[in-house]
């Protein structure tokens, strides 16, 4: 485990042993900020409230929310509260939606000013990209942008001597995903992580929660010149698939060999009623689009049967499909990486193999 950390100088006490420990009670809740599309929530910031909630957990602590909208009062509350959230504050004016950088951010920085969170969490979109940064820099606390895994332990600074409780472990591949890299924030607060959407996994919370919601006047935390920059006019493409969302995904990687390959593929998913998805490598080589690349850079997905086809298991990808139900490896060599973690292999070149899959299935599916 690689361990890197932040400056800063803390409130700190002596244990038994002499070494200093961080207060970091004096740092309280587990705040999400929460995406939103018109009146819907977007699915991300569920997931980082069932994670953040578990976080809460952990550290004895509250859960906050916070979203930020035009017309959202007694619209959102519904869609954000069931997950555990002990408090929710709704900041609802003209001129916060669609998103802008500087209202959003004037709001998170004087709230966390005020609140003062130990943990922020955002998810790593296209807004949380944006806003995230500008919060950290705002209040000098640091950001770890698209971790794979948060979790809670401990931190000893053999340097100055210090033991550290509570602490949040913003985990991600790091290096090209040579190594998978800890990181802590030891003495800046908040700890603030980004996400991506399909690396947690959401589901309602089943114990008790505050469910207070409070409506903060937005003038007072965001000043007029934040709204000059004003959205004119707006389009949001919608989804060419459901990659994401789908139970069987037909995953394929350099070892396709070409883009003919990938058509195979295709056709495959096709005849499962699942989706197609692609490695890094195989959408550098121009096989397949962007929008399909599985794994640190792409989608991460949760699929009930996931299929790699002439995928090696570079950690990157690893990382967007490791949760699937049951991974079944073809693939040429018995020693690719992606077997040591797949239920089922079936040695062979995808040429020869898949075109088998499709004749099987169409002959047995009847």
């Amino acid at each position: 485990m690689t361990l890197a950390k932040g400056k800063g100088n803390p409130a700190t006490g002596p244990d038994s042993a002499g070494h200093s420990i961080l207060n970091t009670k004096f740092m309280d809740n587990v705040f999400v900020y929460v995406e939103i599309e018109g009146t819907e929530v977007k699915e991300v910031s569920q997931e980082l409230l069932t994670k953040g909630r578990k976080l809460a957990n952990e550290l004895g602590v509250e859960l906050h929310a916070v979203v930020c909208g035009t017309g959202i009062k007694d619209k959102v509350e519904s869609q954000i509260l069931p997950y555990g959230v002990d408090k929710l504050f709704v900041f609802d004016g003209d001129g916060l939606f669609p998103y802008t950088s500087a209202p959003h951010t004037d709001i998170l920085v004087n709230l966390f000013k005020e609140e003062k969170p130990q943990i922020c969490l955002m998810g790593a979109t296209v807004i949380g990209r944006d806003l995230g940064p500008r919060v950290s820099s705002s209040l000098t606390s640091g950001l770890t942008a698209d971790c794979t895994q948060l979790e809670i332990g401990t931190y000893d600074d053999k340097k100055s001597g210090k033991h550290y409780d509570g602490l949040l472990y913003q985990i991600r591949p790091a290096f090209g995903g040579n190594i998978v890299a800890t990181i802590v924030n030891p003495d800046h607060r908040p700890q603030m992580a980004t996400v991506r959407s399909g690396v947690m996994q959401k589901a309602l919370y089943e114990g008790q929660a505050r469910g207070e919601v409070a409506y903060p006047d937005v003038t007072k935390y965001v000043s007029k010149e934040a709204f000059v920059v004003k959205v004119l006019d707006r389009h949001v493409e919608a989804a060419k698939h459901n990659l994401k969302g789908s139970p069987i995904v037909v995953a394929g990687g350099y070892g396709v060999g070409s883009k003919e390959g990938f058509d195979t593929l295709f056709k495959l998913a096709k005849e499962l009623h699942g989706e197609a998805g692609a490695s890094r490598a195989a959408v550098d080589a121009g096989w397949a689009d962007h929008d399909r690349q599985i794994g640190q850079t792409g989608v991460t997905v949760h699929p009930k049967v996931y299929i790699a086809c002439g995928i090696s298991g570079q950690i990157q990808h690893i990382a967007g499909m490791q949760d699937s139900g049951i991974i079944i490896s073809i693939n040429s060599d018995p020693d690719a990486p992606i077997n040591r973690i797949a239920d089922y292999v079936i040695t062979g070149t995808v040429e020869e193999v898949v075109p088998k899959l499709i004749k099987y299935y169409k002959q047995n599916s009847k």
